[in-house]
């Protein structure tokens, strides 16, 4: 006799239950990441909360929801709160999980630390460093059968 919790399982519609469950927690803590990530940035560059609202162009209370994980920003706001926390927007990205994060090197510490730089500027630098860096990249050693 198959019971109800192993009908559950194999029914099409739970599993679609399921699958939505852990997507909906895999958000929340990349929201949760993102907020607190960005507050322990505030507060190492000694910024207020409206300070950095102001200079990022959004309310003091959207600010604190995006801190306490209440809300996802967009990629324009992430960026605008990069510029205000003067770091690097990509890092922004890659918390949010909008970007794959990148393998470090001298090269890209170096880009990305210029404040000189725009964040379009360092980003166009990085895809040309990365395609020069794949160029040059021995190819896969083919496997041959037998």
């Amino acid at each position: 006799m198959v019971s109800s919790s192993d009908r559950e399982k194999s029914d099409p519609i739970s599993q679609v239950g399921q699958v939505a469950d852990k997507v909906d927690k895999t958000v929340k803590t990349a929201v949760d990441d993102i907020g607190s990530y960005i507050r322990a940035q505030r507060e190492t560059a000694q910024v207020s909360l409206r300070q950095l609202a102001r200079t990022a162009g959004v309310s003091n209370p959207y600010l604190s929801q995006i801190e306490r994980g209440l809300r996802k920003p967009s990629a324009e706001i992430l960026q605008q709160i990069a510029k205000g926390l003067r770091i690097s927007a990509e890092a922004l990205y890659v918390r949010a999980g909008i970007l794959e994060e990148r393998p470090a090197s001298a090269v890209t510490d170096a880009v990305l630390a210029d404040v000189t730089l725009s964040e379009r500027q360092k980003q166009v630098l990085l895809d040309i460093y990365d395609s020069f860096r794949r160029e040059t990249e021995p190819d896969e050693p083919t496997h041959q059968g037998k």
